[in-house]
């Protein structure tokens, strides 16, 4: 079943007060599929409130990988994102990668 290969993981951080998403959610959770071995990410959402959003933080996740230190992900996110919820996903980033490093340390083969 699946893609062993390919875990999911999500990283998660409060959402600040006054946000469209805020009103749905109390936080923000950013998800990727991330390649077992590289840790690139594949594919990455999160739960901003419009599509859009949603979709321009997956294409500045994907294909770089969670083996690495995620400065250069956040820098993107700082120079490129200006919304209310940039503090939030950098937070969340940073969550998703503690989580990778987490799954690394226990990883067993499917």
């Amino acid at each position: 079943m699946g893609n062993s290969q390919i875990l999911f993981i999500a990283g998660h951080a409060r959402l600040p007060e006054g946000m469209a998403a805020q009103n749905m959610y109390e936080t923000i959770t950013v998800t990727a599929e991330v390649d077992r071995v590289y840790g690139v990410v594949l594919e990455a959402s999160c739960t901003l409130a419009t599509e859009h959003g949603r979709d321009y933080i997956g294409k500045i996740l994907k294909g770089f990988s969670l083996r690495h230190d995620i400065e250069e992900v956040i820098k993107c996110i700082e120079e490129q994102y200006y919304g209310k919820a940039a503090n939030a996903i950098i937070a969340a980033l940073k969550d998703l990668h503690y989580q990778f490093q987490q799954v690394k340390q226990v990883q067993r083969p499917c």
